[in-house]
């Protein structure tokens, strides 16, 4: 379960190259009115790229930053690669003092540590993350840098294990680990040890060989449970190496993808397949990371971006920024829009991952998970939904300004007009201004949100709402679950609350069926689409309240309720 901070929108760059220019982009997003809950940095805040340490002149201040961060409700998180500098003078640098101490390096062929080259002036030498004492020697390391500043996450990469030495400076050893029988197509040169360990490298659980798809892995269990020691709060891990299992521990990104349209198109299949994984919390570089965007691409890249689980904007340091703000008001327009609806939905989403987190559920999902009689819904990997209530069509090619949606059977609703979509069954056009992504909801549902603000942190002060849609039998169902958003084992020691909506004939029924957690805002307006013949009184309670009717969209609304949500409640009307 991810921590509910852990769903806003997170910012980063690699080649900020200090923390002046860091704040800088940080406070032009926040001035700029765009959402936004994790402040990030990359390589460069390192001192001389060793892990585990930062820079105390390009970010003398760093901690206090952190900080600031905290007292506005925002987080922090830095890059922690598994690669450690193997060069430091003894004494100098903890990492691989205390590293050889316990022996828990990754061994090369003659017992000694393996050695190779990643960030590090001179040398490389790696963690065993299947070594029983590993754990304790990374929770010291991160501990310690804890310490210093004290960041909310991790973010661990260069975890295949990569290397920018094909094994050692020597290469690697001539034997069958090195050089199998069989090598799968694709492999640089034959060598499986191209830009990564040798083979026949030792660690506790085996040879390299056998353990090298459970490196990044091994290191996301060890990281997460580290950060549960140390904060003592949910860890929240984002990893570019995973495995089978991996999201029990720690979400995904994507990696360097370019900025580019094409690769903005596949990062859906990449959610949808990761979803279908078991890593729900899941997401691509916003605008892409080699190469540079431009705003054109930028502007449609923020809105898909976000609805992804996980959403971040992240570049290289040799391109152009794009954050919103460098790229002008076309895109801090479509944004800040965009952010804006996502964190009114942000009772939803955190609702699909406690879903996902008791029972297994996918968060994201293609259509045929929903339709899986429709043969139609069987290829489609340009739109998708959200759960089984929400649907996300983006634009994918420049200069569109609708889009070619296939909508299954069922009734679906624009979002932002609240209208019934004329079509099922069949591709419709829908409109798709530069500044406006299209989402539909599906006729079913209930669908909890709050008014959003700039953080969680203040979303989560404000009451919540209800869209209710209709189906075509006049009926909808949903739920919402709400703990404090970010402690230990909330749902196993029942500290929170879960409350199932139900819609029949005219009535909506409200009740809460478990209750441990007291902080709770009240539920203060619903918005039922659908209704079809205008209406003439509603009732909250038994008791007659003021309200609203679309004629011409055919929805109702009803606001300034203050129901308290530990206590059943019904909404009649006629």
């Amino acid at each position: 379960m991810p921590p509910y901070w852990g769903l806003g929108f997170h910012l980063c760059r690699y080649g900020y190259n200090s923390l002046n220019n860091t704040k800088q982009v940080w406070s032009r997003t926040r001035e700029a009115g765009i959402p936004l809950d994790v402040q990030w940095n990359d390589l460069d805040y390192m001192n001389e790229s060793n892990d585990f340490t930062y820079d105390k002149e390009k970010f003398k201040n760093l901690p206090e930053f952190v900080e600031e961060l905290h007292k506005l409700g925002m987080h922090y998180i830095p890059l922690i690669d598994p690669g450690v500098s193997g060069s430091e003078k003894p004494g100098t640098y903890p990492p691989y003092d205390e590293g050889l101490q316990m022996d828990i390096f990754v061994k090369n062929s003659t017992g000694l540590p393996f050695v190779g080259k990643v960030w590090n002036r001179v040398s490389t030498v790696w963690p065993d993350f299947t070594h029983p004492h590993t754990v304790d020697y990374w929770l010291r390391q991160l501990k310690r840098l804890h310490h210093e500043f004290p960041f909310d996450g991790a973010w661990i990469d260069m975890n295949e294990p990569s290397n920018f030495w094909s094994g050692s400076s020597t290469g690697c050893p001539d034997n069958n680990l090195e050089h199998p029988p069989y090598v799968p197509a694709g492999v640089d040169g034959g060598k499986l040890f191209y830009r990564t360990l040798c083979m026949s490298s030792t660690q506790y659980a085996g040879h390299h060989y056998d353990v090298h798809n459970l490196y990044g892995f091994t290191e996301a269990i060890v990281t997460s449970f580290a950060l549960a020691e140390i904060r003592e709060k949910r860890p929240f891990v984002i990893s570019r190496s995973t495995f089978a299992g991996h999201g029990q521990y720690a979400g995904h990104w994507s990696g360097d993808i370019s900025s580019s349209w094409y690769d903005m198109k596949k990062t859906i299949p990449q959610l949808l397949n990761f979803n279908l994984f078991g890593i729900p919390l899941m997401g691509a570089d916003i605008c892409g990371f080699n190469g540079n965007t431009t705003q054109a691409l930028c502007q449609c890249w923020s809105q898909l971006g976000a609805f992804y689980p996980f959403s971040r904007n992240h570049n290289t340091d040799d391109g152009i920024p794009q954050d919103p703000v460098a790229l002008g008001p076309a895109v801090v327009q479509s944004a800040r829009k965009s952010l804006l609806v996502r964190y009114l939905l942000l009772p939803y989403l955190y609702t699909l991952f406690w879903k996902a987190h008791a029972d297994g559920d996918t968060v994201v999902r293609p259509l045929f998970f929903e339709f899986p009689s429709d043969v139609h819904t069987y290829d489609i990997d340009e739109q998708f939904l959200w759960g089984s209530a929400l649907m996300i069509v983006p634009v994918l090619e420049e200069g569109k300004t609708d889009v070619s949606a296939y909508l299954p059977n069922a009734v679906w609703y624009d979002f932002y007009t609240l209208a019934v979509v004329p079509a099922s069954g069949v591709q419709h056009t829908l409109p798709a201004p530069l500044d406006t992504i299209p989402i539909l909801l599906r006729g079913g549902s209930v669908i909890p949100t709050q008014t959003p603000n700039v953080t969680t942190t203040e979303s989560r002060k404000n009451d919540f709402g209800l869209l209710v849609t209709l189906d075509e039998d006049c009926r909808a169902t949903g739920s919402l679950y709400w703990d404090d958003g970010d402690s230990l084992n909330t749902y196993a020691d029942r500290g929170y609350n879960l409350l199932n909506f139900t819609l029949a004939e005219s009535q909506l029924t409200g009740s809460a069926v478990w209750w441990g957690y007291n902080d709770m805002p009240a539920l203060d307006k619903v918005t039922i689409l659908g209704v079809q013949k205008p209406v003439k009184s509603v009732f909250v309670n038994q008791a007659s309240k003021p309200f609203s009717y679309h004629t011409i969209n055919k929805f109702l609304k009803v606001e300034n309720l203050q129901i308290h949500l530990h206590s059943t409640f019904s909404i009649h009307w006629i």
